[in-house]
């Protein structure tokens, strides 16, 4: 007897998941998923335990504790020059995964189009489609990753209702140019489609490019759902703990599914980080901190047989294997890991049409000595 049709009959285990479960039975060095190996700040573990100790530990607001959104607030103030109305257009998520997936559901509607720009991190499909909605890929250029606007201006129909821009950008690490958001302006002007901006690297921008919000720009502002993590801004993904935000029109929007989706979020980690904010310094050097791990990683393997692609941000680090092997880079990145011991992404599977340019991502997020072991391994392929 069937029950039921499945709404995601396509969808299968991540990558992610599955290449850390294969890292882990072959023993291989893990440098697939993109978690760092060493531990978050001793200073802002003794503040959530604190806060726990202190008895914080029952429901937060559903939008977040005031302290934590008055600390964002102040930090978009300082880095960017945008005043954001931390009552009204900041929304604390559990995760940047859920705020992704809430502003999906709060405005996508069974026919609607969405945009994505390809290699694209693969939460967004599911939750377009979760949703009745309609995936319209468009792919970034090779193989510098930008977008192509003249693709993107041909794929928008009449029932386009949202892009979902992702910069800067996993897993290629580009980063977003100032005319990057005036073709922006231009591309959505007079029209009801909304951007989706998943910024969860905002803080990961080397090279002295800079970061661009797309919430900054005064035309894209009425528009844009910005989503961050802090997570990946404090070496603590398992805390799932990130932010939307959102216009005070789009906020509350917004808030109607978060709220339905997880209510709130854990309560003594907002507090903490609202505490751990004030110091700027505990986010102004990350920079400085993965653009030399990045530089590490790149300097053990510059006797490889790999070709590494420039990387402005992340904490990633894409490569070419043609000089090893002509194989597809799923098998690659498999055989790799059994018989090479390191783990790594291949970049086919962010793509709709599962597009092949031999590409692998590494995740440099990792203690010294993780690097050097990997880089041992990878040295003799």
């Amino acid at each position: 007897m069937t029950l039921f049709t499945s709404k995601l009959p396509n969808t299968k285990p991540s990558i992610f998941t599955v290449m850390s479960v294969l890292a882990q039975k072959h023993g291989a060095v893990n440098l697939s998923q993109g978690f760092p190996d060493f531990p978050c700040s001793s200073e802002l573990i003794d503040l959530v335990t604190f806060y726990m100790k202190n008895g914080d530990n029952q429901y937060a607001p559903m939008s977040g504790v005031p302290e934590l959104r008055k600390q964002i607030s102040q930090k978009f103030e300082k880095l960017y020059g945008i005043t954001v109305d931390a009552k009204n257009e900041i929304t604390v998520t559990s995760g940047a995964t859920e705020g992704l997936y809430s502003a999906i559901s709060a405005f996508i509607r069974p026919n609607d189009e969405v945009i994505i720009f390809e290699p694209a991190y693969d939460s967004y499909r599911p939750a377009v489609e979760l949703n009745g909605g309609k995936i319209i890929p468009v792919k970034l250029t090779f193989p510098d990753f930008r977008i192509d606007w003249e693709a993107t201006a041909q794929a928008i129909s009449e029932r386009t209702k949202m892009l979902i821009v992702n910069f800067p950008h996993n897993p290629s690490g580009s980063v977003l140019e100032q005319e990057d958001l005036e073709e922006l302006v231009q591309l959505t002007k007079n029209t009801d489609i909304l951007i989706l901006s998943d910024e969860v690297y905002e803080h990961l921008v080397f090279d002295h490019h800079s970061h661009r919000p797309i919430f900054q720009h005064p035309e894209l502002r009425k528009r844009t759902l910005a989503v961050y993590s802090f997570g990946k801004t404090f070496h603590a993904t398992g805390w799932k703990v990130g932010y939307c935000i959102a216009s005070k029109n789009l906020s509350k929007e917004f808030r109607k599914t978060h709220e339905f989706v997880t209510f709130s979020t854990n309560t003594p980690f907002q507090k903490a980080i609202a505490e751990h904010l004030k110091k700027p310094k505990n986010y102004l050097d990350l920079s400085s901190f993965f653009q030399k791990k990045r530089d590490h990683f790149n300097q053990i393997l510059m006797d490889s047989r790999f070709e590494f692609l420039p990387t402005k941000s992340t904490y990633f680090q894409l490569a070419n294997y043609r000089q090893i092997s002509d194989e597809k880079d799923t098998d690659f990145a498999v055989r790799m890991t059994q018989e090479f011991g390191v783990a790594v992404i291949p970049i086919s599977v962010f793509y709709t049409d599962g597009t092949d340019n031999q590409l692998i991502r590494f995740c440099f997020a990792k203690e010294s000595g993780t690097l050097q072991m990997a880089g041992e391994k990878l040295i003799q392929i």
